[in-house]
Parts: structure tokens; C-alpha cells; sequence
């Protein structure tokens, strides 16, 4: 087996107290790990505590030497006014890799042009194909349809092997057809 990505042993993380733990994962490289959990679980401050933004009180993280990580927030930014287009976000975002054809229609469309499933999915390549070793993904499915959902879905099914995928989805029909496994986070 491949050198682990990321494992957390007993981890504890939080801001000002303790919100999530103790939990214990590894994510070993090409995996897409779906976390699932009722409402302030902590799933969201897990990804955090991965990121280096949320406090670690107990335990250990431990992440490959030079890892790189990206991060998609639960709310990605999006300007009432956005006038340049899908390619252009992706350039700026830093995805370097090709964007699956499924997306390539709204390449060249307005941002601000766009729904929001399909501000959404761009959001979700922008991190995606930035090339990071890991990828974290926050409430995904936000502003998505069924079809976004089977969409997305399909885009993270030819990530596994590529590079590992952390996400956080109330949407468990999503998480089982996305992820190669799920853990459960909270009580």
C-alpha cells in the first residue's frame, strides 16, 4: 500500500473548544472519502483542522511531507457581477487540468450568466483539476439538481486513482455513489 496521505489519530480539532473528535482516518492516495454526519458534527471543522485553520487540541494529524491540499468552502464566492467567463474562472481558480466535456459547454459563458448548479460544478472542477494531492470538497451539492448530483458524481468517480478527495455531503445517494468509502463523523 501507498504511503497515507493523511491520518488522524484520536484527533480532536475545534476554534475556542473542542467540536469534533476523537476520530481516526487515513486517506491513502486515490481515494475519494465521503464524511457524513448530522449538523455540527464537526465534519466542517474536520476539513479545517486538515487545512491547518481549526485548532488541533488532542491527538495527531499527520500529512505526507509536502503535501499540497485544496479546498472548496461550502459557500464558494460568487459576485452578483462576474464578467469574465468559466475559462476564465478555472484559469484564475488554478486549474491547470482539462475540464471534463460534461463542463465544457459553459466554458466560454459569463459566470454571472450561469445557474447555480452550474457556478457550483465549475467551483468544484476549480479545485479539482488544480492538481493538489488532496482535495477537499465542502457540501458539494449545494444548488444542485439531481442531475448536478449525478454529474458531480461522475466527475469524482474518474478522480479515484488520480488524487484522494475528502467531502463533506448530507446527500447520502450521493456519497455512496461518489466515494470509494464513507466514515462517519460525531456521536
Amino acid at each position: 500500500m501507498a504511503e497515507p496521505l493523511l491520518q488522524a489519530r484520536e484527533l480532536v480539532a475545534g476554534y475556542d473548544q473542542p467540536v469534533v473528535g476523537p476520530v481516526s482516518f487515513i486517506v491513502a492516495p486515490g481515494e475519494v472519502v465521503g464524511l457524513r454526519g448530522a449538523n455540527g458534527s464537526g465534519k466542517s471543522t474536520l476539513l479545517r483542522a486538515i487545512a491547518g485553520t481549526a485548532r488541533v487540541f488532542d491527538g495527531r494529524l499527520a500529512r505526507r511531507p509536502g503535501l499540497t491540499v485544496a479546498w472548496l468552502a461550502q459557500q464558494p464566492v460568487r459576485l452578483h457581477e462576474m464578467p469574465f467567463s468559466g475559462r476564465d474562472y478555472l484559469r484564475y481558480a488554478g486549474a491547470r487540468d482539462t475540464p471534463p466535456q460534461r463542463l465544457a459547454g459553459w466554458l466560454d459563458r459569463r459566470m454571472d450568466a450561469m445557474s447555480g448548479g452550474q457556478f457550483q460544478l465549475l467551483a468544484a472542477w476549480s479545485v479539482l483539476g488544480c492538481g493538489a494531492d488532496v482535495v477537499m470538497l465542502d457540501e458539494p451539492t449545494n444548488n444542485l439538481d439531481p442531475e448536478g448530483e449525478a454529474m458531480l458524481a461522475e466527475i469524482l468517480g474518474n478522480q479515484r486513482g488520480r488524487r484522494a478527495v475528502l467531502l463533506v455531503s448530507h446527500e447520502g445517494a450521493f456519497l455512496e455513489a461518489a466515494c470509494s468509502r464513507v466514515l462517519e463523523v460525531g456521536p
